[in-house]
């Protein structure tokens, strides 16, 4: 395994970063705007195509008392549809606060110099990087 692409799925967005398991590093990517809470699927196709992931990994949001989320069904939903038409694996990783720690990692970079809005599109590639980063951490020594 080399290449893996992460999603954090959203309903207007779905933040994407590429990371390789071989150096274990994660990049955010890109921000895919949906249509209609519908995935940009065009936009995961040329994503796919470019980078040829041999794994993709979802996070999924997990409430801290266990419970289910209310996007997990969509998220379930989307992972499947991933597995079906691009025949690659599919995993999911917790993505608990992965939001919040991209909002900090990008404050901190705002203060360090560029004074620019934080937007929510580079929220949702960071926290997909974090979900990436995290699922590679879990899996180093699989």
């Amino acid at each position: 395994m080399a290449v893996v692409i992460a999603f954090d799925f959203g309903l207007k967005r779905t933040g994407v970063a590429v990371g390789n398991t071989v150096i274990g590093s994660a990049t955010p990517e890109c921000t895919l705007s949906s249509k209609d809470e519908s995935p940009d699927w065009d936009g995961i196709s040329k994503l796919i195509e470019e980078w040829q992931p041999s794994q993709i990994v979802v996070g999924m949001p997990i409430e801290l008392d266990g419970s289910e989320n209310p996007l997990k069904k969509r998220i379930d939903r989307f992972c499947h549809q991933i597995q079906g038409r691009y025949n690659v694996a599919v995993d999911q990783e917790n993505e608990q606060f992965t939001s919040i720690e991209a909002a900090q990692r990008l404050k901190q970079l705002r203060q360090s110099g560029r004074k620019q809005k934080i937007t929510k599109d580079e929220v949702d590639k960071i926290a997909a990087s974090i979900i990436l980063e995290n699922w590679m951490q879990r899996n180093a020594h699989s």
